[in-house]
């Protein structure tokens, strides 16, 4: 694997968020896989800011849209397009951030067992709704 170009990957992380988390993940490992290093604010914000409050979030999304200046691509994943997505979607356009649709059965392909050595289902339909 090779780390390319830096591409911004999102998808959706509110509701279903374990299975967010999977899909989210294997996003990332599709990008791995295609020589690119991966950035998702999404995996990485939540474990220091507490989503359920709005201003929290807030500055969580403010520093993912800050990070996704720095990006090649926007990679807009799965066939839902949630709030959050919406908001990225428009800061990829406002500077010019070239966005790649992936379509949910394509990063299904990478979905793993979760990390505690657990078998999960391979199948996915969070972010495919």
């Amino acid at each position: 694997m090779a780390e390319g170009k830096i591409v911004y990957i999102a998808s959706p992380y509110a509701g279903d968020i374990e299975n967010n988390i999977r899909f989210a993940k294997a996003a990332c490992r599709l990008a791995m896989e295609e020589g690119s290093t991966p950035v998702a604010a999404h995996l990485l914000y939540p474990q220091m800011l507490d989503d359920s409050i709005p201003e929290q979030r807030e500055l969580g999304i403010r520093m993912g849209l800050k990070l996704l200046e720095a990006c090649s691509e926007l990679w807009l994943c799965g066939s839902r397009v949630s709030d959050g997505m919406q908001e990225e979607l428009k800061a990829a356009w406002r500077h010019r951030v070239p966005v790649r649709r992936i379509p949910c059965e394509r990063v299904a392909e990478f979905l793993q067992p979760d990390m505690g050595g657990q078998a999960q289902p391979m199948e996915y339909t969070g972010a495919c709704l």
